[in-house]
């Protein structure tokens, strides 16, 4: 998915002033207002400095994008890798290459932090999302993400 066009925006860190901007772009796309976790995140991420990526994109002197991510070692035979678990974009800077000057900046980041891989979780009904990660080079991990709702009903308490 290629973008209608291109517009050029300045790259840099994000800062802790720009907590209530990332938080208003999360909630025009999720329709939830989570300022608390926000503030978690940019706790963990911009406030403190070390294994993060923590990057935002200006226009005009205006926040239009962001994306997080850390160095992450999990589980399971995982070495350290780096995760991406937030992208964001101000609805007006979508399809307009914003989104791939974050991902491509945050790729670089990770690259000075060591690691060769990066990844990502995307719900698979989010066929947007899933065409923009694949549309630059992310594919299916060695990894499979299993779940289990629990309930009342099934669980096995040993």
């Amino acid at each position: 998915m290629a973008p209608e066009q291109t517009t050029k925006v300045k790259i840099r860190k994000l800062v802790p002033g720009d907590l209530a901007e990332v938080a208003r772009i999360d909630a025009l796309h999720t329709g939830a207002q989570k300022r608390a976790y926000w503030d978690e995140v940019f706790d963990k991420l911009v406030r403190m400095r070390g294994d993060q990526v923590a990057i935002a994109a200006e226009e005009n002197g205006h926040l239009v994008g962001y994306v997080l991510g850390e160095v992450r070692a999990f589980e399971f035979g995982s070495e350290p890798c780096g995760w991406v678990f937030a992208v964001g974009v101000e609805p007006g800077g979508m399809r307009r290459g914003v989104a791939s000057q974050l991902l491509d900046a945050a790729m670089e980041r990770f690259k000075k932090l060591g690691v060769a891989r990066v990844r990502t979780m995307v719900r698979r009904t989010d066929v947007p999302v899933m065409a923009f990660f694949r549309a630059r080079g992310f594919e299916g991990g060695s990894f499979v993400q299993l779940e289990r709702e629990l309930g009342t009903e099934g669980v096995n308490d040993g």
